[in-house]
């Protein structure tokens, strides 16, 4: 009570507020729900997920599931050598899903030694770390003074998110849901464990490199709380974050996926910055928006919509932040973890789809934490306490009823876009539906094109999807509905320019792996260049790797030509 008091004192206040109370034993979460409370919520959390996520659970792998899981030959033996090549910052297992996230690799490969291709396991492997981190929400929320009805609302608000459908039914997404649960347990264990909290943040990065947000969220807390910031565990993480760092942005630098459109156009540049940030904003607080694989054209003009929304919402967000970082308020740890959160996709680094709904995850904590204990605020104005007391009764009907019905609403949504992630043709057409300009909407005219003969319209098409990013010459050799045309020189010329794609950017690329030469070999064999490619091919099975019996099918069918 004595530190909510202070707290609104010191936001009506321009003096620099005073060093805080301690925090309470019963403030720190362990009085706010029982340890058999906690038991029943896990198993209701869980419960409601396999209902929610239902139609998903036979889904099959999907897009990025292939080569994270369904043929990742590092994934399938959990043997020593596989271990040690995952683990390896460099390692051919870090270049095939061009990210250095050993311990999601490591989770999927202990998945696949107890399911194997039975996808149902994948699944509820990712809805357990869903339903943990949901559930850490509670104690990080009741510590900063929110009472046992908002933590549990946050908690639930997050668990039944329809943005996270994409993360929590998407297999290849555990490194998001996992990373998530180390993140929030390292923020909880800080306080009194500190070395077991710098273990699960190391972990959490190693998972997935959102997870920094747990860095400033962590210290900020223990500053606000306790006035101090211990400077050697600080330091610590600060450490391993920068370590983490300069393998992993080295690693995705490989992916030919750090490209742009908005380079060279600062102005622009900008301006989508603002637009993506309002995006996210909106699909956090209502859920509009949501779509299989966003594709958001850049705010090319000053009038451009989200541009112009952006201006009151992040004014307002921006000075909120200010007020909240000024009086060292625990408010500010939560907007914070939303910022660091977009950080990674806010075009600071060049990255060609910035905006997905899995993106929101680790910001959606941190939209939830910082809007509740803004709500608190503004409750705690002497109008607005006036206000309920009159009918209290009336107020907790209300707020009871409103908090029901958005969770109504959101499992029921939730339900209906976990259906759409049981096949990659449902998601393909669910992102086609939102954005009939996307790569996903040109692919399939292009196929639709193709089955009726027409490699003119077909060809078209896959360039459009071709100036917005797509490169993948394998699924244009592969998918049955191009036979039709596969023999037309249009045809055989689109897929000659995408493997040059793949040519050029292997140019920048200083040790390739045994994967990457087969896939230059391959590229250099769909446009005729059949020398070159013996030559990769041959620097492939000198390398040695777990794809010997393939290179050296490919090298025996090239030579014999």
């Amino acid at each position: 009570m004595a530190r909510a008091a202070d707290r609104r004192a010191g936001s009506g206040s321009r003096r620099r507020r005073r060093r805080p109370p301690a925090p309470s034993r019963s403030g720190d979460g362990a009085a706010g729900f029982s340890g058999a409370e906690y038991a029943l919520l896990a198993a209701a959390y869980l419960g409601a997920l396999l209902v929610i996520y239902g139609p998903s659970l036979r889904g099959e792998f999907i897009s990025d599931d292939i080569h994270y899981v369904a043929t990742n030959v590092y994934v399938h033996t959990l043997s020593l050598e596989n271990v040690l090549t995952i683990l390896q910052p460099y390692g051919a297992a870090t270049v095939a899903v061009v990210n250095y996230a050993p311990v999601q690799l490591l989770l999927h490969s202990v998945a696949w030694q107890l399911f194997g291709a039975d996808v149902t396991g994948h699944h509820v492997l990712n809805l357990l770390f869903h339903a943990g981190g949901s559930l850490l929400l509670i104690p990080l929320l009741l510590r900063c003074g929110l009472p046992r009805g908002a933590a549990l609302f946050g908690s639930l608000f997050f668990l039944l998110h329809p943005a996270n459908v994409e993360a929590v039914a998407w297999i290849s997404q555990l490194k998001t849901s996992s990373a998530l649960f180390l993140a929030l347990a390292a923020i909880l264990l800080h306080p009194r464990r500190p070395a077991a909290a710098l273990l699960l943040f190391a972990l959490a990065l190693l998972a997935k490199p959102v997870a920094a947000m747990a860095l400033p969220v962590a210290f900020w807390l223990e500053w606000s709380r306790e006035d101090r910031i211990r400077a050697r565990w600080l330091a610590a993480w600060v450490a391993v974050f920068a370590a983490f760092a300069i393998v992993e942005f080295t690693a995705h630098q490989r992916s030919g996926a750090a490209e742009s459109m908005l380079q060279g156009h600062p102005v622009a540049l900008l301006r989508t910055m603002a637009a993506l940030a309002t995006r996210y904003l909106v699909l956090g607080y209502t859920s509009w928006g949501t779509s299989a694989f966003h594709e958001p054209d850049p705010a090319w003009s000053w009038l451009d919509p989200w541009w112009l929304l952006s201006l009151p919402c992040l004014g307002l967000l921006g000075w909120r932040l200010f007020v909240t970082l000024r009086s060292r308020r625990e408010e500010a740890a939560w907007w914070l973890c939303a910022l660091v959160a977009f950080g990674p996709v806010s075009q600071i680094f060049p990255f060609l789809f910035p905006f997905a709904d899995r993106y929101l995850y680790f910001m959606l904590p941190g939209l939830i934490g910082g809007a509740w204990l803004a709500a608190r605020d503004a409750l705690a104005t002497p109008r607005a306490e006036q206000l309920v007391a009159a009918r209290p009764g009336a107020w907790r009907v209300a707020a009871i009823a409103a908090g029901v019905a958005i969770c109504v609403v959101f499992a029921v949504r939730s339900h209906e876009r976990a259906a759409i992630w049981r096949s990659a043709a449902f998601v393909l057409a669910d992102a086609a539906k939102h954005y009939p300009e996307g790569v996903s909407a040109s692919l399939q005219r292009a196929k639709a094109a193709a089955r009726v003969g027409d490699a003119a319209a077909a060809v078209a098409e896959i360039r459009h999807a071709m100036d917005r990013g797509y490169n993948r010459f394998e699924q244009l050799l592969q998918d049955p509905a191009f036979e039709p045309i596969r023999g037309t020189q249009a045809f055989q010329g689109v897929v000659r320019d995408t493997a040059q794609m793949w040519i050029d950017a292997s140019k920048s690329w200083d040790d390739p792996t045994q994967i990457e030469l087969r896939r230059i070999a391959a590229a250099h064999a769909v446009r005729g260049e059949i020398q070159p490619a013996i030559a990769l091919l041959r620097r492939a099975l000198a390398r040695g790797g777990p794809m010997d019996d393939g290179v050296r099918a490919d090298l025996n069918a090239l030579e014999s030509l």
